[in-house]
Order: C-alpha cells, then sequence, then structure tokens
C-alpha cells in the first residue's frame, strides 16, 4: 500500500505540474487570470487535506494537501515571478488572503442563523467551518511570507549561482518548504492535536515534492519554454477579442512608438523595452547582448544624392537587420543613421558572430545609387559581462563603436577583439544558428 501511494503521489506532482505550467505558459492566449484562478481555487482543498486527509508513505504519514498541492503553489508563484513581476505575484497572494478573512467573517456571522435542520445526515458544521478559516488565514499569512522569502533567496542566490537557475529554484524552495512545514505544523498541532510525527513525514514529503518540480521545471525551462517562446506569445483571436476590438487595439499598440521611416522601434520604446529585456535576461540566468550599428560615411550618401536617397538606404539597412536578427531580438533605432539591437539569450561570442553576419549581410547587399556597397560599424556589449544595467552596456558597445569607426570602420569591435572586413563568418552548426 505505502507504494502505491509513492506512485500516487509522484502522479499527482506531475499532473499538478503539467496543468498549472500548461496554463502559464499560455497565459498571453488564455490571459493570466486563468491561471491566478486555478491557483486560488484549491486553496480550500489543500487546506482540508492538511487537516484531516493523510496516507502512509515509506518515509511517513503525508498529506498530498501540504507536501503536493502547496508546494506547488509555491513553486508555482516563483515561476510567475520569473517570467513576470513582483507586481504581478503580490495579486494572487493579497486576493488569497483577503477572501481567507472573507471566509472566516463569514463563519462568524453564520453563528448567528438558526439554520432549519432538512436531513439527519447532513448537519451544518459552522465549527468545522471557523476552524478551517482560521487555518486557512494562518496558511494564507504563511504564503505571503514564503512567498517573499523564495523570491528574495532566489534573486540572493544570483549572486552565486546567477546562471544555474534550476539550482537556484531547488535551493530556495528546500528553504523556504522547510520554514513553511514548521510554521503550518504549528498551526495544525495547536488546532488539530496532530502528532510530531507527521512533522517528518511532511517535510520529507516537501523535500521529494521540490526534487519532483525542480527537475520538471528544468525539463520544462530548457527543453520547451525557450524553443516555444514565440509561439506561446502570439494573441489569439475570439469573437469576444472582435467585439472589444481588441485586434484593433493590439494594432494599434503595435505601431505605438515605432520610427515612421524604417518601422523599427524608435529611442522612447528602446528606453521602456531594453532595460527590462536585460533585467529578464539576467533573472534567468542568460547572457544579453546589445549591438550599436553606424552606416558609414552616411552624410555622404545625403550629400551626393540627396535626403531621400539617404532615407532609401536606411529603409534597406533596416530590413536586412529585420530579416537577420531572431524574433525575440528588438531592433531600435538609436538616431540619425545608428541603430540598436538588443539580443536576449546571446553570449559576447555569439553576439561577435551574428555582428559579423550583420555586417557582410549589409555590405553585400545594400547600395547606393551608383551601386556602391554601404558598410556599417558595430559595437558589441554584452550584460552582465560589460554591467548588469541597460545604461552601462550601451556605454561600453557605444564606446567599442568608436573604436570601430575610429580603426577605419566597416567592421565589428567586442571586448577586446576586432573582426576585420573579409567574409562571412563560418560557424559550428550553421548560418541559422544566430539568423532569424
Amino acid at each position: 500500500m505505502e507504494s502505491l501511494n509513492l506512485v500516487l503521489f509522484v502522479v499527482e506532482a506531475v499532473a499538478y505540474f503539467v496543468l498549472m505550467v500548461t496554463l502559464l505558459h499560455f497565459r498571453h492566449r488564455l490571459g493570466l487570470g486563468v491561471f491566478l484562478t486555478a491557483l486560488g481555487v484549491m486553496h480550500f482543498m489543500e487546506t482540508y487535506l492538511a487537516a484531516v486527509f493523510y496516507v502512509s508513505l515509506p518515509f511517513g504519514d503525508v498529506s498530498p494537501g501540504s507536501s503536493v498541492f502547496f508546494s506547488g503553489k509555491l513553486m508555482m508563484i516563483l515561476m510567475l515571478y520569473l517570467w513576470e513581476d513582483a507586481a504581478t505575484v503580490r495579486q494572487p497572494i493579497y486576493g488569497l488572503f483577503l477572501g481567507n478573512l472573507l471566509t472566516v467573517g463569514i463563519a462568524w456571522v453564520l453563528q448567528l442563523h438558526q439554520p432549519l435542520q432538512l436531513s439527519s445526515n447532513h448537519t451544518p458544521d459552522i465549527d468545522f467551518l471557523k476552524e478551517m478559516g482560521w487555518l486557512m488565514v494562518w496558511g494564507t499569512a504563511l504564503l505571503y511570507v514564503d512567498s517573499l522569502g523564495i523570491i528574495l533567496l532566489y534573486e540572493k542566490l544570483g549572486d552565486f549561482f546567477r546562471r544555474r537557475v534550476v539550482l537556484r529554484f531547488m535551493i530556495s524552495g528546500f528553504v523556504l518548504l522547510t520554514f513553511d512545514q514548521v510554521g503550518f505544523f504549528a498551526a495544525l498541532h495547536f488546532f488539530l492535536d496532530v502528532p510530531i510525527a507527521v512533522f517528518w513525514g511532511g517535510w520529507k514529503a516537501k523535500m521529494l515534492s521540490v526534487c519532483l518540480y525542480g527537475a520538471m521545471f528544468a525539463i520544462y525551462e530548457y527543453r520547451i519554454r525557450r524553443l516555444g517562446a514565440d509561439a506561446a506569445a502570439r494573441s489569439i483571436s475570439d469573437v469576444f477579442g472582435d467585439l472589444t476590438f481588441r485586434e484593433r487595439y493590439n494594432d494599434l499598440l503595435e505601431r505605438t512608438g515605432r520610427d515612421m521611416l524604417t518601422g523599427v522601434y524608435d529611442r522612447t520604446r528602446m528606453e521602456l523595452e531594453a532595460p527590462l529585456m536585460l533585467r529578464e535576461a539576467l533573472r534567468q540566468g542568460l547572457f544579453a547582448t546589445v549591438l550599436i550599428i553606424d552606416a558609414d560615411h552616411f552624410k555622404d550618401v545625403n550629400d551626393g544624392y540627396g535626403h531621400l536617397q539617404g532615407d532609401a538606404v536606411l529603409k534597406s539597412i533596416a530590413a536586412r537587420l529585420g530579416t537577420t536578427l531572431r524574433s525575440s531580438d528588438r531592433i531600435f533605432r538609436f538616431g540619425g543613421e545608428e541603430f540598436v539591437a538588443v539580443c536576449p539569450g546571446t553570449s559576447h561570442e555569439e553576439g561577435l558572430l551574428l555582428s559579423e553576419r550583420l555586417r557582410w549581410t549589409i555590405e553585400t547587399s545594400v547600395k547606393t545609387p551608383d551601386e556602391k556597397p554601404v558598410t556599417v560599424s558595430i559595437g558589441v556589449a554584452t550584460a552582465d559581462e560589460d554591467g548588469a544595467s541597460f545604461t552601462t552596456v550601451l556605454a561600453a558597445a557605444d564606446g567599442r563603436l568608436y573604436e570601430a569607426k575610429k580603426s577605419g570602420r566597416n567592421r565589428v569591435v567586442g571586448r577586446s577583439s576586432s573582426w576585420n572586413p573579409v567574409s562571412p563568418p563560418v560557424r559550428s552548426g550553421g548560418a541559422e544558428d544566430l539568423g532569424a
């Protein structure tokens, strides 16, 4: 029987993770509210199971409500923080806490009624409702502290294991679920006189849950999410979207912050989005590379052929950037003939290869009216090697762009390196690795 219970324990953890991560993964299609609602509606069941429902496992007596579902909820909150932000995480925590306070308040008011007993087998148990209400309030208060703690600990561990996202995920879970086990068991022992032996069985079960969730998080993070991020981000249209002009709103939002000439994002959009892109990449333990691309001798193009021809050259450069960079990258017009590309998940070496490909593509495909090649100089810098903020990394890239122009133009300069204009780079794995 213990072996069967252990198998069911694992199945429950896998089923919970798969369902909740599916809702989280498709939050841009379904709406974040679907995930948050699913996260919240199980709170009463989790608390009820933790109070009265226990099974025997090889390492002790365990409640699935606490060890599987509550542990999963805390890990889901950490995942929500990783992919959204702290402001979003506050919403389910505050909602759960206030909802449970309301439950306790209603239980007290219900005592003033004189309920009818319609069946001898179904008698209202107000005491049980109050008892569960206080357990839920205590559990939600702990969840609030747990959520803050697991986020802060995850961030602090980044000082030591910045790129070990799964390790940080699991260590944070081990520590905070140990804290939670101590706090919630104290309430169970006080309200329900639960024996001390349950504490150790529950703690071991929570540690096993963290291992299971950590393994599934690693599989999802490295095998599913990064390959399917673009598909998950695309919006979905339905009758409600049509009725509320959602498509028109999305189209207007997409065109806001666009450079009117080239169609890429403008500098204002860069100042809003680029810092967030770098911060998100670093939070996930990834590199983020910034490129500054400057058209060489562009004044000569304007002076020799007119501003309309100069505008055509800029449009052609922007078009080549758009077709060469990946869909996850962002291109901004920095000003005049300068563009900035932000490439999350790209190391400095990959950024140099990508920049050389951009340089070569523009040189061989963009021409002036008399068929002379247009060339560009590119400065490359990477977070967090060149700094942790977008402003710092951009300044480093700008300094390297100046070096590229000073040393003859038509070249790429990164940290302690320079790519001379020769031929397209040869990379192992093919050009697709760094292409669109």
